[in-house]
């Protein structure tokens, strides 16, 4: 399993969150076919969501963000709770471009211009929606940018994905320092110069560095304290239930097309590309409850 860690330096002034989610991009990877590019670019997206997750309260609440780009991989979703899950997917796996000149993938060329979405789902009677222009389509640099907007909260936010040749995942992770209203120019200083020079996190995580020993790397200088490790990692919570209520939704006229016209119904679940049908003997039941 991969591993979560939730710290705060002892004054209070500086929150961290460090992950790391090899094994978990490699599921995406394997769910989805991800070329390497796709892969680094999803991959970054759900880590981002584990750590925003594991800020929220409980174990209802969830959180989504979208990618809306007009690069060609085009929308990207992650969704993520408090407990440590999180799934995703892109409209376009298999996007092939051309590597950045310092040889690496170009994420930012691949999801383009567009928007950020962040879907805070707390249980209460409407979610929170925040929404910011991408700013260089890094992820990274976007999930940084809504922060600052949308949170006012000044954030250090740091995302890697490293693939293989044979484009499993090498390595995977992130981690996001956040500002606390209370913290002093003295700290906020301090930090500033510490992420200058800082390996990436691909650099960190394949030189065999553990999540807690890239934590204390990041931190190095400041006293820290964990408060929480935690489990995380790929789950798809689909259900036969829950594609029975989608057909539902859809309501009686809808649902009577689909009988007339091929008497089945095929569902794919874009998180895990599980497959539910059902025959006609179903639909006529969902018809009878649909509105």
């Amino acid at each position: 399993m991969d591993k979560l860690i939730k710290a705060i330096t002892k004054d209070g002034f500086l929150r961290v969150h460090a992950v790391e989610t090899t094994e978990t991009v490699n599921a995406a990877q394997k769910f989805h076919t991800l070329s390497p590019v796709c892969c680094a670019a999803l991959g970054r997206l759900m880590t981002a969501g584990l750590m925003m997750g594991a800020m929220l309260k409980g174990k209802e609440p969830s959180l989504t963000l979208q990618v809306k780009g007009d690069g060609p991989i085009g929308m990207m979703a992650s969704v993520s709770d408090s407990m440590g899950n999180v799934k995703g997917y892109c409209a376009n796996p298999v996007v092939d471009i051309s590597l950045r000149e310092d040889g690496k993938l170009d994420v930012g060329a691949a999801v383009g211009q567009g928007m950020l979405g962040v879907i805070k789902d707390l249980k209460m009677r409407e979610p929170y929606i925040g929404q910011v222009p991408l700013q260089t389509g890094e992820i990274g640099d976007d999930i940084a940018f809504y922060y600052m907007q949308s949170e006012q909260t000044p954030s250090v936010v740091a995302l890697g994905v490293l693939v293989d040749r044979d484009y499993s995942v090498k390595c995977a992770g992130g981690y996001i320092i956040q500002v606390m209203p209370e913290c002093d120019d003295a700290t906020l200083t301090k930090l500033e110069n510490s992420i200058q020079g800082l390996m990436s996190v691909t650099e960190m995580l394949d030189k065999g560095m553990s999540v807690e020993e890239m934590l204390k790397y990041v931190m190095l200088g400041f006293d820290i304290e964990i408060l929480e490790t935690m489990d995380v990692g790929y789950k798809c919570d689909c259900s036969k239930e829950r594609m029975e209520r989608a057909i539902v939704s859809l309501g009686k006229g809808q649902i009577q097309s689909i009988i007339d016209e091929t008497g089945e119904a095929e569902i794919c679940c874009h998180f895990c590309d599980r497959r539910y049908t059902f025959g006609e003997e179903d639909l006529k039941k969902f018809l009878e409850t649909a509105k």
